[in-house]
């Protein structure tokens, strides 16, 4: 089963689970390296009576992994350690992580063998937990739609019935109303940032200040914790728009 390890209350930091499977050493770690080594991204190595593979796939801004699994053989057992980005799926990056450790499983069978019954497992549970939240945001979907219809018709109907009783105070009401709407979205975009206005706002900054960037500057001039920016910068490091240069 996986076990999880919050890091705190920093929202920024990845979560850490583990995932420990009963194995059995077939023939011994240099064997096993030999072949994994070939994997261009996996960084491999023996330590004591273990043998480990790791994959950083990225880092954040202070150039520590943050996207990331490592697994760890040892004669008796295979503990698989990754990270899980926030505003990331977690059932999507197990069922990717899964996928990565089969793959290393498949090249290395003659030499090691785990626990089917363990894995199968977790294969089954890994797969429920993806098709449930799959299943949970059609639905969540489906309702948002199915009251905003409801609200079509409803709004449609009250026009319908000012129309008839004045036509020209309804106009100007549905005027005044819609540009009072145009000014609180806009209140609320000045009030809060999104993830894509403040990427935006970053990438724009970035270009301006010849591809540097000063946190605590941006904080203030948009009025934005320190914290939320970090936040931002890491994502962006995270999905590919910025590199992180020594």
């Amino acid at each position: 089963m996986a076990e999880e390890n919050k890091n705190g209350d920093n929202s920024m930091a990845p979560k850490v689970e583990k995932l420990k499977l009963e194995g059995k050493l077939l023939s011994n770690f240099d064997m096993m390296k030999s072949k994994l080594a070939s994997v261009p991204f996996y960084s491999t190595g023996i330590e004591n009576d273990s043998f480990f593979v790791g994959v950083i796939e990225s880092r954040n801004i202070h150039k520590m992994p943050y996207l990331f699994y490592l697994m760890n053989f040892t004669a008796s057992g295979l503990e698989v350690i990754y990270s899980i980005p926030p505003d990331t799926s977690e059932s999507l990056r197990r069922a990717s992580v899964l996928k990565n450790v089969a793959s290393a499983l498949s090249m290395i069978s003659e030499d090691y063998t785990v626990n089917t019954s363990e894995l199968m497992q977790y294969v089954d549970s890994t797969i429920d937990k993806l098709l449930s939240g799959i299943s949970q945001s059609y639905s969540s979907l489906y309702n948002k739609y199915d009251a905003m219809l409801e609200e079509y018709r409803a709004l449609k109907r009250l026009n319908i019935e000012l129309s008839a009783s004045n036509r020209n105070l309804t106009l100007q009401a549905s005027q005044l109303e819609n540009e009072n709407k145009t000014l609180k979205d806009s209140l609320e975009k000045l009030q809060k940032y999104s993830d894509e206005s403040l990427m935006s706002i970053i990438e724009d900054w970035i270009e301006v200040h010849n591809n540097t960037i000063d946190i605590d500057l941006v904080s203030k001039t948009y009025n934005i914790t320190a914290p939320r920016v970090e936040q931002i910068l890491d994502k962006m490091v995270s999905m590919g728009y910025l590199e992180v240069r020594g």
